[in-house]
């Protein structure tokens, strides 16, 4: 891939934007090399962790070898490239009963029959070629009509002697590096690629995909030894680390090898507890050459990138099979411009290492679009975007369809999914930041940049760091870079976490017929209605009167396509399950009875709660608007309840066993608590965060218990805060609702912080220990 800009939808997406600073991207990598061309003006930081131990710098005469061996390993490619197309032509011309020169040896005649089919490697190789090579071929025509090659070529190239020379020259070059030395010098070369490739400046030598993003170095394989770097100890340091440091996504560069497909549990346990705080995590597929796993990328709900070569193939080498097929997709990864550490020339460069960073600029942009839209970042939004979006391979085209994992790289398609607009074909003019532009053989920095390191090796309190610039302003805090501004979003600090199966959704519930013809098939059968002693037919939109026909015939609600409202509109369509399917359907009529009842009724019904598991399916309304399907297994955890009833009870049940001076106080503001979730933070009740900000609506027995003490002191509602939580039983999955009060009448009263834990490992949640206080500095 020549350039990025050639990538079907990639330019669109970067007139819409070219990153937002706030969108912050953890590297996993060695340590790049902050100083190229390309980084000056970068949002770039990076942080030394406490558990490495310091290594001595690496010479920089270390850097220029191992430069001239890639480049030496480069020109051998290219050469055996060469022979093994001339092979094939070889032995296409033996099936034509021509003498064929010996393997490796290449005479005139050979070149003139070929000269078609492999002048592109050719003019390539000679390009790249010690000239005394390159000048045996100066009269090798490069024209549309090939001529006769001409007599002045006195000798037949050796390939496999120019092989053999360079192999010769590579090992003398390394043999100088120290092995431990070589080893690191992998980690910076491998970092300084993807960075530049992610983060490279407008107008530098390596342009980027997000260039105005903010990025922060954990040099994983900055380590002493390669095992040390992949242990699992290392890498769940690593995942931990760019957590503290709240980062929206975590690119890993490390492949830790597994057969089974499961890592160490040091590792899931990391990657988890990163996805359910909504970091998005991309790994590339790796290198094997097969169906081969490697860890973080197999993991679960982890973006697996493999390679797509130029014309459109998987590449061989690329891993695929198992979760893969599930959670990968395909990305360009050939011949992908990088930069190199010791020298602003850059390199073209492929691999999945090359793929996978592609994926993480292009996440980092709908993250600034989702941004720009007033919405916050979501991870796993993200992730089934490019996943549902991918475009699967043609059998015809692809010999073997699974190497694709779930498809290829569609930017306009994981658009559209996301925002719900087509991603336009016009390219609008975007205002570009004002570049620092130097001469390219500088290698120093203005007065303006500085690096931001921030060394986790030492005390926070020791942590010395640059004065603040235009870049980031480092603290003397774990969090070495600061929160970034934000926009006005909704005050809770919740923030979605993984995708489950599992739904625990509030709302109002309602019905619908889907078609005419079973919208017509109701108003046949229901009976006619009495209006002032004239009998007008029947109206199925008129709840009253479905109510009333469901009472006669309790069979008639399976007709019924059942949903979840939230503000009328419908967000789920609901799907009874086995065996008790006509329990659940009367309990739909019992629901849509109280909803119908008035407000001053005791059995009037505000609001429902549905637990049940989200299906693949989907169902179009006769609107036609189209809702996934939540199959309801029992009528467990379905409930519905007034407002002012349930605040009622629960400061009832509250009274009796305490002493609570103010009911009144109490009651207004359980109720500020019902109404913040049910309107401000309202949601589908799919992520697990959520579901436990439901529960704690449906159970507001438990915050009234919490609002008691708070109100006691004179202190309002200020947050809703939902945390995962960082002790929970066995095979559980533990979730921690955080109400903060405030003193509104005294400003310099510190505010006080009540917490109780949920579980929702189930359909239905359920409430774990007692309600815990603490205060904290206002």
């Amino acid at each position: 891939m020549p350039d990025l800009i050639t990538i079907s939808g990639f330019a669109e997406l970067q007139a819409l934007t070219r990153g937002d600073s706030r969108i912050k991207i953890a590297v996993l990598d060695g340590p790049a090399d902050l100083d190229r061309a390309c980084f000056r003006g970068a949002n770039l930081s990076r942080a030394n962790a406490f558990w490495q131990q310091t290594l001595e710098p690496i010479d920089p005469i270390h850097i220029q070898q191992e430069r001239q061996i890639r480049a030496l390993t480069n020109k051998k490619k290219a050469l055996k490239k060469a022979l093994k197309q001339l092979e094939k032509e070889n032995a296409r011309d033996s099936n034509k009963n021509q003498i064929s020169p010996s393997i490796g040896q290449v005479t005139p005649s050979n070149i003139v029959r070929s000269h078609g089919s492999i002048t592109s490697i050719f003019n390539a190789l000679l390009e790249n070629t010690d000239a005394p090579i390159r000048s045996q071929y100066r009269h090798l025509s490069t024209s549309k009509q090939q001529k006769p090659l001409q007599p002045e070529i006195s000798s037949n190239i050796n390939y496999a002697a120019a092989i053999a020379a360079l192999e010769a020259e590579i090992k003398a070059l390394e043999d100088k590096i120290p092995k431990p030395v070589k080893e690191r010098l992998g980690g910076i070369f491998h970092a300084t690629g993807i960075f530049s490739m992610m983060f490279g400046q407008p107008g530098s030598p390596i342009e980027g995909v997000a260039p105005y993003c903010t990025a922060i170095n954990i040099p994983l394989f900055e380590t002493a030894t390669t095992d040390e770097s992949l242990s699992p100890l290392n890498i769940a340091h690593a995942f931990n680390l760019a957590l503290e440091l709240g980062v929206n996504i975590i690119h890993c560069a490390a492949c830790h090898p597994t057969q089974t497909g499961f890592a160490h549990e040091m590792i899931q346990k990391a990657v988890k507890q990163c996805q359910d705080n909504n970091i998005l995590i991309v790994a590339p597929s790796g290198n094997n050459k097969g169906e081969c796993f490697c860890a973080p990328a197999i993991l679960p709900n982890v973006l697996a990138v493999g390679m797509m070569k130029d014309n459109g193939q998987p590449a061989n080498y690329s891993n695929w099979g198992g979760q893969f097929q599930e959670q990968g997709i395909l990305a360009p990864g050939e011949n992908i411009l990088a930069a190199e550490p010791g020298t602003d020339e850059p390199v073209r460069q492929e691999g999945t290492s090359l793929a996978a960073p592609l994926i993480t600029g292009i996440s980092a942009l709908l993250m600034s679009l989702q941004l720009q839209r007033g919405e916050q970042p979501n991870a796993e939004a993200v992730r089934m975007a490019f996943l549902n979006s991918a475009i699967p391979c043609d059998p015809k085209e692809v010999e073997e369809p699974e190497r694709c994992l779930a498809g290829k790289l569609n930017i306009s398609g994981a658009y559209q999914l996301l925002t719900g607009q087509p991603l336009s074909s016009i390219k609008p003019t975007h205002t570009v930041r004002p570049q620092i532009v130097l001469p390219a053989t500088s290698n120093s920095l203005p007065d303006s940049y500085e690096s931001v390191v921030t060394d986790f090796s030492q005390p926070k309190s020791e942590i010395h760091t640059p004065a603040p610039t235009q870049l980031i302003t480092a603290s003397a805090t774990l969090a070495d870079i600061p929160p970034s501004p934000t926009l006005p979003l909704s005050p809770s600090t919740i923030t979605p976490s993984a995708v489950s199966k599992k739904v625990y959704a509030l709302g109002t519930l309602g019905y619908d017929f889907g078609t005419e013809a079973r919208r017509d098939t109701f108003k046949q059968r229901m009976p006619a209605v009495s209006m002032d002693g004239v009998l007008v037919p029947s109206n199925p939109y008129d709840a009253r009167q479905m109510v009333n026909y469901l009472e006669l015939s309790p069979t008639e609600g399976k007709s019924l396509i059942w949903t979840l409202n939230q503000e009328l509109t419908p967000i789920y369509a609901l799907e009874p399950q086995k065996a008790f399917g006509s329990e659940i359907y009367a309990v739909f009529a019992m629901m849509l009875a109280g909803q119908i009842q008035p407000q001053s009724s005791d059995n009037y019904i505000e609001r429902v709660s549905i637990p049940g598991n989200l299906t693949d399916r989907t169902v179009e309304l006769f609107s036609g608007q189209v809702v996934p399907v939540v199959a309801l297994p029992n009528i467990r955890g379905m409930y519905g309840w007034q407002i002012n009833a349930l605040v009622e009870a629960a400061v009832a049940t509250v009274s009796t066993e305490t002493s609570v001076p103010d009911n009144a106080s109490m009651q207004r503001s359980l109720k500020s608590f019902l109404h913040r979730i049910y309107y401000d933070l309202r949601n589908l009740g799919q992520l697990d965060r959520d579901r436990a900000l439901n529960f704690a609506a449906t159970n507001a027995f438990q915050a009234a218990s919490t609002f008691e003490s708070a109100i006691v002191s004179g202190m309002g509602l200020e947050s809703i805060e939902v945390e995962k939580s960082p002790f929970c039983r066995l095979n559980s999955n533990c979730w921690d609702v955080k109400l903060k009060f405030f003193d509104s009448e005294n400003g310099s009263r510190a505010k006080k912080v009540y917490r109780f834990t949920i579980d929702v490992a189930n359909i239905m949640p359920v409430t774990l220990g007692q309600v815990r206080s603490w205060s904290v500095p206002r």
